[in-house]
């Protein structure tokens, strides 16, 4: 099973929008609100270079962004359907 873990923010709409994607297709994930963890938010910009939210990490591969076919890709959704 790969570890997905979703860094964002309760008042980022994309945020919500990628973790609402994730839950239809049923995709366990953890999430990290970084408003309220300051030290995830350090490690996610030391990681990626970026501040925005949402990013997604699936195993090691980051993805920034509510990118659909990255996602799709990474969690072989299409090939569940």
């Amino acid at each position: 099973m790969k570890k997905v873990v979703v860094f964002s923010t309760p008042t980022c709409s994309w945020c919500r929008k990628l973790k609402s994607y994730l839950r239809e297709n049923k995709v366990r994930f953890t999430d990290v609100d970084v408003s309220r963890d300051t030290k995830a938010a350090l490690d996610m910009i030391r990681k990626t270079g970026q501040q925005g939210v949402p990013q997604m990490w699936v195993n090691s591969v980051p993805v920034i962004g509510f990118n659909k076919q990255k996602i799709d890709r990474l969690l072989e959704i299409n090939k569940r359907r």
